[in-house]
């Protein structure tokens, strides 16, 4: 299945290629600004900034996309003071990643362009990067997206090289710019919806950038695909999603987040099965929760040892 997926890709680009983009690649929009001006604040108060520091430096001069975070995840300028305070490891490191800015730009908007040419209905609002308070590393929003410089930074264990992390990160949260579901929140959704919400947003993200978000998943499951896919499948039409999703990085014994790969493998047999792949992917990422099930059968997808009934 995984080669036929991949002699698929490049027809599917191809095709695409052709169709008009709603927004030409010059006018993809990554901004960085946020970060130079933290750490000039940071460096005019000797690493020390008050919270009216932040404030006037920060906060007032800086982008919209940084006020809505602020109010969603950072808090207040005095809780991003007082992180600087406690957690001054956490924004030294996060300045050795601001130094990849430029390349990290130029590698996404590219990716992003590519998702122009496989999604002609794709959306193109802004990329910005900016630093918060260690709590969040990426967030969509009816906007754009929103990337936290230190919190990505310090997420080594995702993927090693600062640029593949960063660039991953951007490309699967830009595909939930173009999920409607992703926009909307459920109550109760099952596992199999928010799974393949995740999972479409890893496989396309991976079409974009050459590797999905958290590419890490793969090595720690090999061999023990039976029994994880196993349990998913009893696991998935619940609503508990706390074994598979936003579970946190986890450990050697059980890593967080493996419905992130469940859903990639689903959404490659998905996409791999339909004799249209552009239009494949276009229903993978339009998936609401009444329509999960029927996409979930079409894609045939099985647990690798055979279904949990055959045990």
């Amino acid at each position: 299945m995984r080669a036929l997926l991949l002699f698929a890709l490049p027809m599917m680009l191809q095709v695409a290629n052709a169709a008009e983009r709603t927004r030409p690649s010059g006018r993809i929009v990554i901004q960085t600004d946020d970060v130079a001006r933290f750490f000039s604040v940071l460096d005019a108060s000797g690493g020390k900034p008050s919270a009216d520091d932040l404030q006037r430096g920060y906060l007032h001069a800086g982008t919209d996309a940084l006020r809505s975070f602020t109010d969603s995840r950072i808090g207040s300028m005095d809780r991003l003071a007082n992180a600087i305070q406690h957690k001054p490891a956490l924004f030294a490191k996060a300045r050795t990643c601001a130094t990849a800015l430029p390349e990290i730009r130029e590698r996404a908007a590219k990716a992003l362009d590519r998702l122009g040419t496989l999604l002609p209905s794709a959306r193109f609002p802004p990329v910005t990067v900016l630093v918060g308070r260690g709590n969040s590393g990426g967030v969509t929003t009816p906007d754009g997206v929103v990337i936290g410089l230190e919190a990505l930074c310090n997420a080594d264990w995702m993927q090693p090289d600062i640029g593949d992390r960063f660039v991953h990160l951007i490309a699967h949260e830009y595909v939930h710019v173009q999920q409607p579901g992703a926009s909307v929140d459920v109550a109760q959704p099952t596992l199999l919806y928010q799974t393949l919400l995740e999972g479409g947003a890893e496989y396309v993200g991976e079409l974009i950038s050459g590797q999905p978000a958290n590419a890490h998943l793969r090595r720690w499951t090999q061999g023990r695909e039976c029994a994880l896919e196993r349990q998913f499948a009893r696991d998935s039409a619940g609503t508990d999603l706390t074994q598979w999703l936003y579970n946190g990085a986890g450990d050697e014994t059980r890593r967080g987040d493996l419905g992130y790969w469940i859903g990639y493998r689903i959404a490659a047999d998905y996409v791999a099965r339909a004799d249209d792949k552009a239009g494949a992917v276009a229903t993978l990422l339009a998936v609401r929760p009444e329509i999960a099930p029927a996409l979930f059968a079409a894609s045939e997808w099985r647990p690798a040892c055979g279904s949990v009934e055959n045990r």
